[in-house]
């Protein structure tokens, strides 16, 4: 928990704090990348760590993730210019992929399928925390001591986390395998690559250049010519980082077309909820923030309970219920009164955190209790890479829709000269005198619209996975049983459908 804790607390800590890092460094027209540069290495590096635990252990890779992290902290405090602080906070990124993925997978082979929700829901608790002290931490640090700060502090946790897990966590017994482990490095570095340029493309288009220019299209053609290399190179390699089993099997397939589709979705939330709290209701920033961190609230909670649920009508029907329960959720959103209270949009967050965790928990417990530990570690990190690509598509598609439908909005205005981007809009609503009376209403409705236009398209992504677990997902997951789980027999076939 302490060690997925450096990773949750990173996003929110930092974001509060960039004001003061750029009025020291500078660099205000590249800052979003001290965000997207840590988001790229964070997801680029998923499938790797995941194969590499499967490979060596998951104790070693953690180790590892842990050291690389605290001394992309140590780095970053110690950054020059905003070049460096980007580039250091890449380092961090390496590190936090390898937190993300092995954390989760040790959660189940640590405890046997009846407890893994206890385990998971204690895990959201650290995202649920993390939330809401992030944002509070952060300010602090940034108002009363120095920015610098809030990376420091990743190293008396860091440190903790290091020796508990070095001290206690006792991985079982594996056999030596016959061969010498092979890794398929050049695998490694196709997919990372493939993954730098796609997501490149996805976090600047349509902010550092337009979509149709040559950057961007040139961009996504590379990206496609990597991807297709990559899957020779996959094809190929005697151990592949992403093995074509992940895709084969119907059940894993599903799940991560289905998390996908669920990233996807938490763009409306996570993204555009605060901007629709400031621009719209008009609240500060910490009570935005506030308005968004309830759903953390209700996740941990609802997904502590899943188990009873599942155990009951299974994986796929209680993760249905949950995505359909959404789905309610994001379409009543467009139907909140103007301007509204604050309450409205926090009731729906609060519910939407609760049928969230009835989705996404069953799924991931679901489908890493149809792998055998050998397979888990793969089979966790493609789970979370596909979570994370679809926060990133959802990133660009999302905000290419509320821009458009802003800047449509905008154009029968009262006064001339409104800015027509959302980020831009909410920086000009900020300054009382920026605009009339009239015109201030106008802004805020045309806010008001795209942020409900996000949240139908959220609903359509909610659908997509409500489809793919109708069409591709088993109506039972072949839970392996607990024996056949072991190390020592990992990759045994034995399974049973039943309970699931």
């Amino acid at each position: 928990m302490l060690g997925m804790a450096l990773a949750a607390i990173d996003g929110t800590i930092v974001s509060t704090a960039v004001p003061q890092i750029v009025g020291d460094l500078g660099g205000l027209t590249v800052f979003s990348w001290l965000f997207s540069g840590y988001l790229l290495a964070v997801t680029v590096t998923l499938p790797l760590y995941g194969k590499l635990s499967d490979t060596f252990g998951r104790k070693p890779v953690l180790i590892a993730g842990i050291i690389l992290f605290l001394v992309g902290s140590v780095l970053c405090a110690a950054a020059w210019n905003m070049a460096a602080l980007i580039a250091f906070r890449i380092v961090q990124g390496l590190g936090g992929g390898a937190l993300q993925g092995t954390v989760q997978t040790i959660a189940a082979d640590l405890y046997p399928l009846k407890e893994r929700p206890r385990i998971q829901a204690k895990l959201s608790t650290v995202w649920a925390t993390s939330a809401v002290a992030g944002p509070v931490v952060g300010g602090l640090l940034a108002g009363y001591a120095d920015w610098r700060w809030i990376f420091l502090i990743n190293l008396p946790v860091g440190a903790v986390a290091l020796w508990l897990v070095v001290r206690h966590l006792h991985e079982p017994s594996r056999p030596r395998p016959a061969a010498r482990p092979r890794v398929d490095w050049a695998g490694a570095l196709a997919v990372f690559a493939t993954g730098s340029l796609l997501l490149t493309a996805l976090v600047q288009g349509g902010v550092a250049w337009p979509w149709l220019s040559a950057p961007s299209l040139g961009l996504f053609g590379a990206s496609a010519v990597l991807a297709a290399l990559t899957v020779v190179i996959e094809r190929r390699a005697a151990e592949p980082v992403i093995p074509g089993w992940v895709w084969r099997r119907r059940t894993i397939a599903s799940v991560n077309l289905a998390l996908g589709a669920m990233g996807l979705l938490m763009v409306a939330p996570t993204v555009f909820l605060p901007t629709y709290a400031q621009s719209v209701l008009g609240l500060g920033p910490i009570a935005a923030g506030f308005v968004l961190s309830v759903m953390t609230l209700s996740w941990p909670v609802s997904a502590a309970l899943s188990d009873r649920v599942y155990n009951r009508i299974g994986f796929r029907r209680t993760a249905m219920i949950g995505m359909s329960a959404a789905l309610l959720v994001l379409l009543a959103f467009p139907l909140l009164p103007y301007p509204g209270e604050p309450w409205h949009p926090a009731l729906l967050m609060l519910l939407l955190g609760a049928a969230l965790g009835l989705f996404q928990l069953p799924l991931i417990v679901g489908v890493q209790s149809t792998v055998g530990w050998a397979e888990r570690g793969t089979t966790t990190a493609s789970v979370l890479f596909c979570r994370q690509v679809g926060q990133s598509v959802g990133a660009a598609l999302f905000g290419a829709v509320a821009n458009g439908v802003l800047a449509a909005r905008l154009l029968d205005a009262p006064v001339d000269g409104l800015p027509g981007d959302l980020d831009a809009v909410t920086r000009a609503l900020e300054d009382p005198g920026a605009f009339s009376a009239a015109a201030t209403d106008h802004v805020r409705r045309a806010v008001d619209a795209a942020v409900d236009y996000v949240y139908v398209g959220a609903a359509g992504a909610a659908a997509l996975a409500l489809l793919a677990l109708i069409i591709l997902a088993p109506r039972r997951f072949p839970v392996i049983t607990e024996a056949a789980d072991a190390p020592e027999t990992a990759g045994a076939q034995g399974r049973q459908g039943a309970a699931s």
